[in-house]
């Protein structure tokens, strides 16, 4: 807004020079200044406050609040890349580890639009980093995804494999899939937008005797969020999961995919 109102206060004090300093001069009207070129790339943070932390429709965090925050690096040609951090304590409640309390998430990739079709596509890998001391006997639950989405307006289509030998814990694990259509759909100038999601985890290999298909799962999630002008974000969602009992239920503050409601105020700067 500064650099426009700049802008039209210099246009409108050039047309208020009298015309015979034009013709005394005999010069051509000065061009306007060019405009600022775009940046080569932004760097953006966000932090949040959540009831829980809701991953795929599990709690991480046994319905207890969680505090998260990122980095992101996008440069103008499409590249991008950051980092993202939330407390959890879901590998203690296995237990899996006896001090873990930490993800932190490491991501990069490439976005872009198909010409002037509105169609938009991401590609990219994604490493989950779970500090902390594992438990004898247990698989590391560090996990390396790369993913790909298609999204048009308000709809995206996002299929993540798992890259990595294990995920989350379970081992042999490779080829673990997680596909997902979301839709976060504007309520007019409101500033409010209805959020719905639905997703299936399907996980392969075995850990053991335990065939890991015992963890695959369908979620869904609808929700809405209220965006302030100033970066401010508040909403709430309610999510639900048809997670079997032998696969999430062992944990220490119960089944970690039953229904819940989640509330978040976030704020991006």
């Amino acid at each position: 807004m500064m650099r426009q109102s700049l802008l039209t206060l210099a246009v409108l004090s050039a047309l208020s020079v009298p015309t015979v300093v034009f013709a005394e001069e005999a010069a051509a009207p000065a061009a306007a200044p060019a405009a600022a070129p775009a940046p080569a790339y932004t760097i953006s943070y966000n932090v949040g406050l959540y009831s829980q932390y809701i991953f795929r429709g599990l709690t991480q965090t046994s319905e207890k609040p969680a505090i998260q925050g990122g980095v992101d690096y996008a440069h103008a040609s499409g590249f991008y890349a950051g980092a993202w951090a939330s407390n959890i304590s879901w590998l203690e409640d296995m237990p899996a580890y006896d001090n873990s309390s930490l993800e932190l998430d490491l991501y990069g990739g490439y976005a872009n639009t198909i010409g002037a079709t509105g169609l938009g596509y991401n590609v990219g890998v994604l490493q989950y980093i779970y500090p902390g001391n594992k438990n004898s006997g247990i698989k590391a639950a560090e996990t390396t995804e790369v993913y790909g989405s298609l999204s048009y307006k308000w709809l995206q289509a996002k299929m993540s494999v798992v890259a990595s030998n294990g995920a989350f814990t379970s081992a042999k694990a490779d080829g673990t899939y997680y596909a997902e259509v979301n839709a976060n759909y504007p309520i007019g100038e409101t500033g409010v937008t209805v959020n719905a999601h639905v997703g299936r985890q399907e996980f392969t290999g075995h850990t053991g005797a335990t065939n890991n298909d015992i963890y695959s799962y369908t979620d869904w999630k609808l929700g809405a969020t209220k965006a302030f002008s100033n970066g401010v974000n508040v909403g709430g969602y309610y999510t639900d999961t048809n997670g079997k009992d032998a696969g999430y239920a062992a944990y220490t503050g119960g089944n970690i995919a039953d229904s819940t409601f989640t509330a978040f105020v976030q704020k991006t700067f």
